[in-house]
């Protein structure tokens, strides 16, 4: 009897030891995949992170940071805000699949006494997580210098997302199409130095419909995150704002006092300032590009003047 109990005890032992050897094994396989395979998506849109972050870090300070998805991205002229304020300016904007929350943790990497950190989300009851893990892997890839971005709360997610990521990638390769440039505004070549997308729209307009434009929220466990975020800024000598997004103004746009309602929860809510009026960015559905958060050239000229009249506002203020 005992014979048979320590011949099971050793049969789970071996069992045991086999799966934590394919445990370490496995990590291992995958290190070497992504340093093989990897990278396949240099020439892609979010490769831009790359220029964004190289800029972020070489560009003197005071500067004026902008942060947000690619309303960001689609939105501004930043080179006419540098001139305006007179502070290098660094478009942060990239893609909503990140999540709000990544976007915010960009703006960390290199944080100097008297910079300004404006902050356009058009959300602002998100989950606090990556939303798309795939595409934060397309983005980061084998780039090790940018995932310190990561949360240490966002690796599991990544883990999820590798599967799907490593399919694609190992598509590319042996296809021998990866890290080719891509065309038209959804590319890296689509950035200019400052990380604004510079592109020809030719008026390609955007078809809005009644669930196209929606009235923002803002949860609690959101307001927690940028006010942490605002004590990081000011505790380095740096400051966080606010300001609005593009909202499509017409037929299926939801009234005004709705938005007005929305301003005062997020000003009641939040440390950081609000430097902006909602209704000073609803513009019409005409100045929208191919999605109901992208600007064309004209409604990123509108959208450019106002922040730089929202901030001279406030400079002014403060200066009192």
């Amino acid at each position: 009897m005992k014979q048979k109990q320590h011949n099971l005890s050793t049969l789970n032992f071996r069992k045991r030891l086999g799966f934590i050897i394919k445990l370490m094994i496995f990590p291992v396989i995958i290190l070497l995949l992504q340093l093989y395979i990897s990278p396949q998506y240099t020439g892609f849109y979010d490769a831009s992170i790359m220029d964004k972050v190289q800029r972020l870090e070489s560009v003197q300070s005071p500067k004026i940071v902008l942060l947000g998805n690619s309303n960001v991205a689609f939105g501004f002229n930043s080179e006419e805000i540098e001139e305006a304020m007179g502070m290098p300016v660094v478009n942060m904007g990239l893609h909503g699949g990140m999540g709000n929350a990544f976007h915010e943790e960009m703006g960390k990497l290199n944080v100097q006494p008297g910079d300004i950190y404006i902050v356009c989300h058009d959300t602002y009851d998100d989950d606090d997580t990556i939303l798309r893990p795939d595409l934060a892997w397309i983005t980061l890839e084998n780039h090790w210098d940018m995932w310190r971005i990561l949360r240490p709360k966002d690796i599991w997610q990544m883990v999820q997302g590798y599967p799907s990521y490593l399919k694609k990638s190992v598509a590319l390769w042996t296809s021998q199409s990866g890290n080719q440039k891509q065309e038209g505004p959804y590319s890296r070549d689509a950035f200019n130095e400052y990380g604004d997308i510079e592109w020809e729209d030719h008026g390609l307009e955007t078809e809005f419909s009644e669930f196209s434009v929606l009235v923002p929220k803002i949860s609690d466990s959101v307001a927690k995150r940028l006010n942490d975020l605002n004590t990081y800024f000011e505790d380095r000598g740096a400051t966080l704002l606010i300001a609005g997004y593009p909202i499509g103004n017409g037929e299926f746009t939801p009234d005004v006092q709705e938005f007005v309602d929305f301003q005062n929860d997020l000003e009641n809510k939040l440390d950081a300032e609000v430097i902006s009026d909602y209704r000073d960015y609803m513009f019409d559905y005409k100045y929208f590009y191919n999605t109901n958060l992208h600007l064309n050239n004209q409604g990123k000229e509108l959208r450019t003047q106002q922040l730089i009249l929202d901030l001279k506002k406030w400079q002014n203020k403060t200066k009192q």
